[in-house]
């Protein structure tokens, strides 16, 4: 199944949009989602859900016009509902904008299908309590939010943060996958699981040689 993605958003947070000929899923459209609508639209996708792997405001700008123009219910991490009633889930901080409110149904951690897509739900804490990765094992994908980037990790000094435990949740939940597992970031490059293990100098065998 095609992974488009669209980069939304005043943090310029990947919003991907998986789909077959008739379906689709989106995962942290994190600013206006117009572009995504086009596509769905050019496409004739009928959009099924929407997933938030954690909710930072730079993830779920776009939540509430994405479900408006669409009708997929909005589904998010039950751990950081808290964070809504703070800046850093509520926008508004460093002259970012608010996030227009929205009703999300939490998602547990285990499999779930939505239509066609059968999906591994991870909760994977550590950039923040709640955080999800959705692991789409067909697809030989995992949409891993901000625990993992491209020769990177995820921030852990926000409220919430926890370096331990997103190290944990690396080596215990993304790192036991086959290595060929690609890994999209909500943030920069796409990676994979062999690559980051090789060379990701904060959780990776680069690291622990220096």
């Amino acid at each position: 199944m095609p992974i488009k993605t669209f980069v939304l958003g005043p943090l310029e947070t990947n919003c991907y949009v998986l789909h077959d000929k008739a379906y689709a899923l989106a995962v942290d459209p994190g600013g206006d989602p117009a572009e995504a609508l086009a596509f769905l639209k050019a496409e004739q996708l009928t959009l099924l859900a929407i997933l938030n792997t954690h909710l930072h405001f730079d993830h779920i700008l776009g939540n509430a016009a994405l479900h408006a123009a669409t009708g997929a219910p909005i589904r998010t991490p039950a751990g950081d509902a808290y964070l809504m009633e703070s800046e850093l889930g509520s926008g508004g901080m460093w002259g970012f904008p608010k996030v227009p409110a929205f009703a999300g149904t939490p998602l547990p951690e285990g499999e779930h299908s939505f239509g066609p897509f059968c999906c591994r739900v991870l909760h994977t804490p550590g950039h923040s309590p709640g955080s999800l990765c959705f692991a789409v094992p067909s697809e030989q994908a995992v949409f891993v939010g901000d625990l993992i980037f491209y020769r990177g990790v995820g921030r852990t000094d926000f409220p919430g943060g926890d370096a331990g435990a997103l190290l944990r949740s690396i080596q215990m939940k993304i790192f036991t996958l086959p290595g060929d597992t690609r890994l999209y970031p909500g943030h920069g490059l796409r990676t994979s699981v062999a690559d980051e293990q090789r060379n990701n100098p904060y959780c990776g065998a680069f690291g622990s040689e220096r």
